[in-house]
């Protein structure tokens, strides 16, 4: 993950760090569902898991509590885009990845449009305005109060209504998120309501669950929340690889297939990664391969060579996990075949 940075000097790094996400959610309610109320922990879940989701261009505003509305103007280290539609976005990544080890800065041209979590849209004239938005999106983090985006509800749904008597009185059924937040947010102090289960969930991780009380809807929250605690960790542990791996030379201290140790082929060899995204190695006289490299994460770091010019080093070709990494000594296992890994020593 690129560190992004806005020369006009708002810090980022509170808004990245989701200390909130990674505790469990709190229970406030009774055993009884139907005694749900505007502040139980079934309907401030139902809030977060459908707020709206500003974290699709974090790297442009820094801000996962809110989106850029298009049309709108930023220099992306220093260089000017008229971001009319997503695809934009795509230009903007290529600008900030072309180099990595270096500092991105993002500048955004006021006046702009800003969607927020509840769904509405602000305008949004100077900096300090700005400022003001993004520090309150930090706050609602800290507090456990921002969207939970790890998480998404299969839609429709139905949720049913009660009076004081614990007497059904309605229902309604939801078809979107912005129609549940509306809902939620919605809901008197004298209402009561309960979720006709079972509800399909989808978390981040692609694994879908089918929920069947609001007990099991807290578990889901809570692994979602875990899941993204790990994203968070893994991007952090990406971006200092990233460091590591442009700031050093390495050598092949272990490359084991099947048992067999095989370090031997590359006896007198480096590897160098240059901060383009290119590798090459090299022994005493001359070069033997180049290519490319990449590193991805989800709740784990990958490493991805695309090594050319040489039988052995191209069998490094492999997405490979890293299973554990310092400024010496970086351990990757193969993302296909848990028996092949490799370990670099910096020299």
């Amino acid at each position: 993950m690129k560190t992004l940075k806005l020369i006009t000097g708002i810090a980022l790094m509170g808004i990245f760090s989701l200390t909130s996400c990674q505790s469990e959610v709190d229970d406030v309610q009774g055993d009884n569902p139907n005694t749900n109320t505007a502040n139980s922990t079934t309907a401030n879940n139902m809030k977060r898991v459908s707020m709206y989701d500003g974290s699709s261009d974090d790297f442009i505003d820094g801000s996962a509590c809110s989106s850029i509305v298009f049309p709108f103007v930023a220099k992306v280290n220093g260089v000017s885009i008229n971001f009319i539609s997503q695809l934009n976005y795509e230009q903007a990544i290529t600008i900030l990845g072309a180099l990595n080890n270096d500092t991105d800065s993002v500048v955004l041209q006021f006046p702009l449009t800003i969607k927020m979590s509840d769904y509405t849209e602000v305008t949004v004239n100077s900096q300090s305005e700005y400022n003001a938005i993004v520090n309150s999106c930090t706050q609602a983090e800290n507090n456990g109060q921002d969207a939970i985006s790890s998480l998404n509800i299969s839609f429709p749904i139905t949720i049913l209504s009660y009076d004081a008597s614990l007497v059904q009185t309605g229902s309604v059924v939801i078809t979107t998120e912005k129609q549940l937040y509306t809902y939620m947010i919605n809901l008197s102090s004298s209402e009561y309501f309960s979720v006709k289960y079972p509800v399909s969930v989808t978390l981040s991780d692609g694994t879908t669950q089918v929920v069947n009380s609001d007990a099991e809807l807290k578990a889901s929250v809570n692994a979602a929340l875990n899941i993204e605690s790990k994203m968070e960790v893994a991007a952090e542990n990406k971006e200092k690889l990233e460091t590591i791996l442009v700031n050093g030379t390495f050598k092949v201290n272990s490359y084991i297939n099947a048992g067999v140790e095989s370090a031997g082929n590359y006896v007198n060899t480096t590897i160098d990664f240059a901060n383009d995204w290119k590798i090459k190695s090299m022994n005493t006289l001359s070069t033997i391969a180049t290519g490319t490299y990449s590193l991805a994460a989800d709740t784990d770091v990958y490493l991805e060579f695309g090594f050319t010019g040489s039988t052995n080093f191209n069998l490094f070709n492999n997405s490979w996990k890293v299973s554990s990494f310092t400024a010496s000594t970086i351990t990757l296992q193969s993302k296909t075949n848990s028996a092949v890994t490799l370990v670099l020593k910096q020299i």
